[in-house]
């Protein structure tokens, strides 16, 4: 089953139009520098999995993914900037993102921090121009946010970089947090500003918790097993840095078992959600698959 590569072409034919800084003000002063370095980042390319998840829920109940552009680019805006931010030398120390050097590689650490500060804050400005409304912006809002911060992102990659000894279930909240937060919230965004009542959502809120399990199981096998060129960054870097992951934890062969049970489950919580939910399913099963 093929990805929706139709949102995708959606995605990235919006991304391109949009500019961050109007180049020098009458002051002379000029912030051109810094729109080329977030631009860098955010039109790197990848499978724009968050914002396809967005516009395929927002088809999924009925709404056209048009609609939701300015939604999809604040997710993607936000996963940049955590992108941008993880690599840094205080962080992961990565020199290579989806092929290319890294943000702090090409334009130096002071100002790759501040094109992850400035993506987050244009992708609420983003969130915030989708026609919908006022009470449902609000909650998108509120959710974005929420998954950017302490209980999301961000204190997800505190635990991660604070060495904690973590469990099973410690590793699964941790990967809850920085990594499946996110992807839940590319999923709840659509569903807020498309109104849809609570008991519908339920079903897609499962499905969305999920896959953003099995995007991390996936990612620490691929991490293990890939290559440079396949993944667009060094591979085995979670065992130079000591992480636990699903395949420290439970070795290789019961990851992959785990990836599988999970991809079941996402699946069937996707069968219990009214409407067209096909798109969702070929995202599930991309994400599967990346490690087939």
């Amino acid at each position: 089953m093929s990805y929706p590569e139709d949102l995708r072409k959606l995605v990235d034919e919006h991304l391109e139009t949009i500019r961050f800084s109007h180049g020098a003000g009458p002051d002379g002063a000029d912030t051109t520098g810094l729109d080329d370095a977030m631009r860098y980042s955010l039109l790197a390319g990848g499978k724009r999995i968050r914002p396809v998840l967005c516009l395929a829920t927002a088809r999924a109940i009925g709404r056209e993914p048009e609609d939701f552009l300015d939604a999809a680019a604040a997710l993607e805006m936000v996963h940049t900037y955590s992108l941008v931010h993880d690599d840094l030398p205080a962080m992961d120390d990565d020199e290579l993102r989806r092929g290319k050097p890294t943000s702090h590689v090409k334009y130096g650490e002071a100002v790759a921090i501040l094109a992850g500060d400035g993506l987050f804050a244009e992708a609420i400005g983003a969130l915030s121009a989708v026609p919908a409304p006022p009470e449902r912006t609000l909650e998108a809002v509120s959710l974005l946010s929420a998954a950017t911060g302490v209980e999301g992102m961000v204190g997800g990659q505190y635990i991660d970089v604070s060495a904690q000894k973590l469990d099973a279930e410690g590793l699964r909240h941790l990967h809850s947090l920085k990594t499946g937060r996110l992807i839940r919230a590319s999923v709840e965004v659509a569903l807020a500003l498309g109104g849809l009542d609570p008991e519908g959502r339920e079903p897609y809120r499962r499905f969305a918790s999920l896959v953003g399990l099995l995007f991390q199981i996936v990612d620490d096998i691929l991490d293990v097993t890939g290559s440079d060129e396949e993944l667009g960054k060094p591979h085995g870097s979670d065992e130079r840095h000591g992480k636990v992951t699903y395949v420290s934890l439970y070795g290789l062969e019961q990851a992959r078992s785990l990836a599988a049970e999970t991809n079941d489950q996402a699946l069937a919580a996707l069968a219990g959600a009214g409407g067209e939910t096909e798109d969702l399913k070929r995202i599930a099963d991309y994400i599967y698959s990346r490690e087939q």
